[in-house]
């Protein structure tokens, strides 16, 4: 019997990616390996439906959980509030219960000076990131007030330090985590934990920008403190499935970074 056996959580942003050698390549795909490990019943959404599929086929197949999979854009052309309703209440339909909300999609186009983003790019982080996660934590509310579960939000340093070229990516960002605040301090009393997690990652796609531009990733990219990167499932996933547990309730409201595996609580 793993932590999550019976219960289920939904992941957003979780299509499948692998770096190199194989291991997990994103957040969220990470993430979803680390919960089906203890027994998890699994909701992936995302953009891509392949990844999505891929995702689904190998997580069912090593670990005997249950995958269901959304392509559920959030954009500024949708109708979002039905795209995320229908995904919510076809998990109800399914698995009759949500344990754990993990909001881990945002895109943006990173590297865009402050004076010459669009309007277009600033909807693109905006929408992806912060009305996501405001649309999923409004659906699965009644849900997780049910099963006293928890909700775990993405927020990032690019917000915590105001990163160069990152002005729509850090505004939706440090939207998340203050719509989280509020959440902790609104949730509470119906035994909601909600926390917020600020990741730094070994992904597939940074190890993409390193192969393709060496420079630009060694001016921009920082080894933390610990002297490595954090592993997407045995670090961030991990920590995931800690703080969503009985064990770790009393942490709601926290702000967690992870900088190369170490979890600072300021």
């Amino acid at each position: 019997m793993g932590l999550f056996t019976g219960k289920t959580v939904i992941i957003t942003g979780a299509g499948r990616a692998v770096l190199s050698d194989g291991k997990s390549g994103s957040i969220g795909y990470g993430t979803a390996n680390a919960f089906a490990k203890e027994g998890a019943n699994l909701v992936l959404t995302g953009r891509n439906l392949k990844k999505l599929e891929d995702a689904k086929e190998e997580l069912e197949r090593l670990y005997n959980v249950k995958v269901l999979i959304f392509s559920a854009d959030v954009n500024s052309g949708s109708d979002n509030e039905k795209v995320v309703n229908d995904v919510v209440s076809k998990t109800i339909e399914t698995f009759g219960r949500i344990d754990v909300l993990i909001n881990n999609a945002q895109a943006s186009a990173s590297g865009v000076p402050l004076a010459e983003n669009t309007t277009e790019q600033f909807d693109l982080a905006i929408y992806s990131g912060l009305y996501a996660t405001f649309y999923y934590m409004k659906a699965c509310y009644p849900y997780l007030k049910e099963t006293k579960g928890s909700v775990i939000n993405f927020a990032s340093g690019a917000g915590l330090f105001g990163n160069f070229g990152q002005a729509a990516y850090a505004s939706a960002k440090e939207g998340i985590r203050g719509l989280s605040r509020v959440a902790a301090t609104e949730w509470g009393k119906d035994g909601i934990n909600v926390n917020v997690i600020c990741p730094l990652a070994w992904t597939a796609q940074l190890e993409q920008f390193k192969k393709a531009y060496p420079e630009a990733y060694e001016k921009n990219v920082h080894m933390p403190p610990a002297g490595y990167l954090g592993d997407v499932e045995k670090d961030i996933g991990r920590v995931c499935v800690q703080i969503s547990s009985e064990d770790f309730k009393y942490m709601n409201g926290e702000t967690i970074t992870l900088e190369g595996g170490l979890g600072l609580r300021p």
